[in-house]
């Protein structure tokens, strides 16, 4: 068992708390002037509750810091009505910040990110443990690379119970750059049909990653992109000798995909397992092997593990045998198991064409979903496919 998979069960385990420890001190908020005088003189196991109402976005703060045990928190006072920011090229920029957490907030109609969190621009010191929950972020930015939350730089982190909608055409609901120790749990990613861009993107040096429970639906061409392109200048740590990586030891598990051109896309990662999913209907392809970054140093696209996930797609949807692989990757050092594929309008057509062997596959057989026209599918109850995808016991 990897340690990346040791240390997302322990996040998973034992969440963060919804406020601050007892001891620390409770603020409360109604105003754009007083929210902004309460972060910038915010200490340790400080809670501050913002009222329900609109407020302007556009907020800045640099080194915001709690402690192990005293966090920060910024909270929704009203967790039934939380309070709306609008407005500004980010609604919250929080740079160079540690033990963080924003909890209970919708955010609308900002220019640019949603929320941006980096380490100030200095990659030797990482953000770190930094927690968002309950976040509510819809129409953000154009058509342009816009990410409903965009992490740069943050070690420890947690991102829980979000739900993203509509962020730029060409962006990510979250966008990691350089990002390690983390885990995305419970979100939900919608996004306009027919949009480029991602639902999540790790890439630039990220590593252990784990997304876990979120659905996404129609959240860009690739739903999560398993690494992907960086300049060198922004990875995080800071290149020194190879191997080189755009991610490394991801991991992606009991998820639910509806649509993209291809909900799961490995690209330049060095390492990544894709287990328990339910992936329903996507456009052209169920994965994607490709490798975008071929400087020197780099490892190609390699290592990719896709098991016991139920895939149902339509033979006129379905490009390649399923699979996409470009040039310059490792396709031969994919593992390929125990997954269901089921063709709905063509059943003895529903073996992908993939790169290596798969190891006690199922192809053909209905696994009876309750609704999927209506988008519910979990199993019924005599469905054959009950040990595989999302819905899969724990």
């Amino acid at each position: 068992m990897s340690l990346a998979w040791t240390f997302a069960m322990a996040l998973h385990a034992q969440p963060a708390p919804l406020v601050a420890p007892s001891t620390g001190v409770e603020v409360r908020v109604d105003s754009d002037a007083t929210l902004r005088a309460e972060l910038q003189s915010a200490r340790p196991g400080t809670t501050i509750l913002i009222a329900s109402g609109h407020y302007q976005g556009g907020i800045s703060v640099e080194g915001l810091a709690g402690k192990a045990g005293q966090p920060i928190v910024v909270r929704g006072a009203d967790l039934k009505a939380p309070p709306l920011f609008e407005g500004g090229t980010s609604a919250f920029h929080l740079r160079d910040v540690a033990y963080l957490e924003l909890v209970g907030l919708t955010l609308r109609g900002v220019q640019g990110n949603g929320i941006n969190v980096d380490d100030g621009g200095t990659p030797e010191t990482a953000a770190h443990h930094v927690t968002l929950r309950r976040l509510t972020i819809t129409d953000v930015g154009e058509r342009g690379n816009q990410d409903g939350l965009k992490l740069s730089g943050v070690d420890d982190f947690t991102i829980e119970e979000c739900t993203l909608e509509r962020w730029g055409g060409g962006g990510s609901g979250i966008d990691l750059v350089g990002c390690h120790r983390g885990t995305i749990d419970g979100c939900t990613f919608r996004q306009r049909a027919g949009t480029s861009g991602s639902g999540v993107q790790a890439k630039g040096g990220s590593s252990d990653v784990t997304v876990r429970r979120c659905r996404f639906e129609e959240a860009g061409s690739r739903a999560i992109n398993l690494g992907g392109s960086t300049g060198l200048e922004f990875f995080r740590p800071v290149l020194g000798a190879p191997p080189h990586f755009e991610a490394k030891d991801l991991l992606i598990e009991h998820n639910t995909f509806v649509g993209s051109d291809a909900p799961i896309a490995f690209v330049g990662v060095d390492g990544a397992t894709v287990r328990f999913n339910t992936i329903h209907l996507p456009h052209r392809y169920a994965i994607r092997i490709l490798q975008e970054t071929t400087a020197p140093g780099f490892v190609p696209c390699r290592n990719g593990r896709f098991t016991r996930n139920l895939i149902v797609f339509r033979s006129s949807e379905w490009s390649s045998g399923g699979v996409n692989i470009g040039p310059a990757t490792d396709p031969g050092s994919f593992e390929f198991a125990e997954n269901w594929w089921y063709c709905s309008d063509a059943p003895t057509r529903s073996r992908p064409t993939l790169p290596t062997p798969e190891k006690d596959g199922r192809y053909g057989d209905d696994p009876r979903f309750r609704d999927s026209d209506h988008g519910d599918l979990t199993l019924r109850s005599d469905s054959p496919a009950k040990g595989y995808g999302a819905n899969a016991p724990k």
